[in-house]
């Protein structure tokens, strides 16, 4: 996928499972990430699943300066708080909180049978 804007309901959205029956809003691709910065769910659970489905594209989730409902939201589920410049061009610190996709788990080999 392309960095930029993603939109509800466009071929980018509906990959995520972001469509306008379950979201307000928009989110933004950027390299190995997906920026989620100010988006409404219609329904409880809505937000997990779509990070569950960013994760399954490997990308990580970033949540810049969220409204206290969020923030408590990505405090329960894990997130990294860090502070980082706005921009190349406007290096105001920027409140973003981060989750990286969970790595694989090594598979399980026997050590010995009976």
């Amino acid at each position: 996928m392309i960095d930029g804007i993603i939109n509800l309901d466009t071929e980018r959205g509906r990959e995520l499972g972001f469509t306008r029956d379950r979201y307000g809003g928009y989110l933004w691709k950027t390299g190995d990430s997906i920026i989620i910065s100010f988006i409404e769910s219609k329904q409880r659970g809505n937000f997990r699943e779509l990070v569950r489905r960013i994760h399954e594209h490997g990308w990580t989730v970033k949540v810049p300066t969220p409204l206290s409902s969020m923030k408590e939201i990505v405090r329960k589920n894990g997130y990294q708080h860090t502070i980082v410049p706005f921009s190349d061009e406007d290096p105001i610190p920027c409140e973003v909180w981060v989750l990286p996709p969970p790595k694989p788990l090594a598979p399980i080999t026997r050590l010995c049978e009976t």
